[in-house]
């Protein structure tokens, strides 16, 4: 390895271990933290990265590991989801090691993320319902309730409208970085620069 694939391989790492002690917050800075190498490369001069798809998608597995860990302490039915995602998107991982196709990464979308961050998000804002009233009808309470979405119970009607959205979410995602590649024309910094004209005076 050169010496810049190491020091964006410890990054990356270290990144992904925030999640076993704060699930949430965690996931957010493994989440960041993943894309901190697209600065790395253009900031360090230190013999490059060699296979950047082949390089970062190994240390993907890294922090879905993490996140899988603290997935397994959550109760049945979220639990058991994140594990057929996990699964579903480890083999879409093997696919992509053997064939080099970017387009088997959008058959394989990676939504055990966006899951993980859905239901750490759950959790952390105490929108979950208890754990003895998960599965049973949710009552009506007020509007302001989201119309019975929350608290959120994992029922068949709530899963129907969350994970269809979470799939499109990641559909869109992965097609946007490796079948559109509409990010490959200009760097990381680049992208932040248009951002902060676009967002600061004058406009």
């Amino acid at each position: 390895m050169t010496t810049e694939e190491i020091i964006i391989a410890v990054v990356r790492v270290l990144g992904s271990l925030p999640v076993l002690a704060w699930p949430f917050p965690g996931a957010i800075i493994a989440i960041l933290t993943d894309l901190s190498d697209l600065f790395l490369r253009e900031g360090l001069h230190l013999g490059g990265v060699r296979d950047y798809q082949r390089f970062d998608k190994w240390l993907d597995q890294v922090y879905m590991l993490t996140f899988l860990i603290v997935a397994l302490r959550w109760q049945a039915v979220p639990r058991n989801i994140a594990i057929a995602l996990y699964a579903y998107r480890l083999v879409g991982f093997a696919l992509f090691e053997i064939t080099e196709d970017r387009d088997i990464l959008l058959a394989f979308p990676n939504v055990f993320e966006y899951w993980f961050v859905f239901v750490a998000g759950l959790k952390h804002f105490h929108l979950e319902a208890s754990h003895d009233a998960v599965g049973h009808p949710p009552r009506r309470t007020s509007p302001d309730r989201l119309a019975g979405l929350l608290p959120y119970r994992y029922s068949h009607r709530q899963l129907a409208i969350v994970l269809p959205v979470l799939l499109v979410a990641k559909l869109a995602h992965e097609y946007s970085l490796h079948v559109g590649q509409f990010f490959e024309d200009f760097t990381a910094f680049e992208a932040v620069e248009w951002i902060w004209r676009a967002l600061t005076p004058p406009y």
